[in-house]
């Protein structure tokens, strides 16, 4: 029978809950749920082959844990690499690329920013799918953004975009974000490129009841930002505005959920504990599990999303999806999102326009209710509608031959 492959490398193997892991993780049961035959699939650095999900790397996809990672690398255990070892000694082989039995399959597509280790093994994988092959494309926003992004990510994003060559298609997450992959193999004077169709992403529909306060009278109003604490999301800059605001006596508690980015965000999570330490409203709950997440949406009275580029910005609809109004910039990647109502958007993200923009939503309640209205009348494409303007888009794409010659894993 012929199935649809799922590259689940990465996401398989972690319980973070960033931006690439929850598309992946809602692409996979979507996937399933409007009939299409999927087999989630890893590529083993330690067995070297492409091979099914075992019960723990789809425990993993599943998520809904109780306790997520406070790290999104991919975390392999150590019986999980020896079993790989052992398996690849059985073998006999040394670095070729075991691809098992997945001929007849009838298309992949791989939804993650993928590895160098991925990387040099997916032509093997290409070449033994019959069906079409497709990548989804997030952003470019490493190479946009060096200065305020991880060194190492800056020095691999270069051949990640041409190992996207390799594919028929390629679903980019917004407009923004093709016109910065198709500029970049432009640039790279690239004649013959895959298809680049832009696919804005699904939304989960909040369950239940998305709408409504449940902190307590009396408490002051609650203002929540969700977010890996990185440099490109601004955070420091939010605090400024919110530290501008406590001095001139407003009262609010500033909530931030979300992982702290072990190279670009210590410095604005040292400013929330010299905050915290000061005695400002500050709370940092850390990576947060969905039901902490509703509840925190449910308490808060409107949302700040600072970041200085997205190539979706997928907080910035869910505040939507909840009632929520959101401050975000005008540009970026969120102007899509904001046009549509619900959103107070600005042409500059920094301090004082934060902080103006904050005062506005804390002191004028006629122009919060309006703003909460236009959220509330929101309405978003589901995933499973995702999975299949994915899929019928994938029925049109022409084979291509592949741009890279199958590597190893050395």
């Amino acid at each position: 029978m012929s199935r649809l492959l799922l590259d689940l490398t990465h996401t398989s193997h972690t319980r973070a809950r960033t931006g690439i892991q929850r598309v992946s993780r809602s692409l996979h049961t979507a996937l399933a749920a409007c009939g299409e035959g999927v087999l989630a699939i890893c590529c083993d650095p330690h067995e070297r082959a492409w091979r099914p999900l075992r019960a723990r790397e789809r425990r993993n996809v599943a998520g809904g844990h109780d306790a997520p990672a406070s790290a999104r690398g991919a975390r392999w255990p150590l019986h999980t690499r020896l079993a790989g070892w052992l398996r690849r000694r059985r073998r006999g082989t040394g670095s070729e690329i075991r691809i098992p039995e997945m001929d007849l399959a009838g298309g992949l597509v791989v939804p993650e920013i993928f590895s160098p280790h991925t990387g040099r093994a997916l032509p093997a994988l290409l070449a033994c799918v019959t069906g079409r092959r497709v990548a989804l494309f997030h952003d470019a926003i490493v190479l946009r953004l060096p200065e305020l992004s991880p060194p190492k990510s800056v020095g691999r994003f270069p051949a990640y975009l041409q190992e996207l060559l390799c594919f028929d298609g390629v679903a980019a997450v917004s407009e923004a974000s093709r016109e910065s992959l198709v500029g970049y193999w432009r640039w790279l004077g690239i004649t013959r490129p895959p298809a680049v169709v832009t696919l804005p992403l699904g939304l989960d529909a909040p369950v239940p009841s998305p709408y409504g306060h449940t902190n307590a009278p009396g408490a002051p109003p609650v203002v929540l930002s969700i977010g890996t604490l990185e440099g490109r999301k601004n955070h420091l800059t939010l605090l400024a505005a919110c530290e501008t605001l406590w001095q001139r006596g407003r009262r609010f508690e500033l909530r931030l959920i979300g992982m702290v980015h072990p190279q670009t965000g210590r410095a604005a999570f040292r400013r929330v504990r010299a905050l915290q330490a000061a005695g400002r409203p500050v709370r940092y709950d850390g990576p947060a599990s969905d039901a902490a997440i509703h509840a925190a949406y449910r308490a808060c009275v409107f949302t700040v999303y600072p970041s200085l580029m997205e190539g979706f910005g997928l907080p910035v609809l869910e505040s939507l999806s909840y009632g929520k109004p959101c401050i975000c910039a005008a540009t970026g990647g969120h102007d899509d999102h904001a046009r549509g109502g619900g959103c107070l958007a600005l042409d500059r993200c920094d301090a004082p326009a934060l902080a103006a923009a904050m005062e506005r939503l804390l002191s004028d309640g006629e122009y919060l209710e309006a703003l909460t209205d236009g959220a509330r009348a929101r309405t978003f494409k589901p995933w499973p509608a995702y999975a299949e303007e994915l899929a019928g888009w994938m029925q049109t794409l022409r084979r291509r031959e592949p741009a890279i010659q199958p590597g190893n894993f050395r």
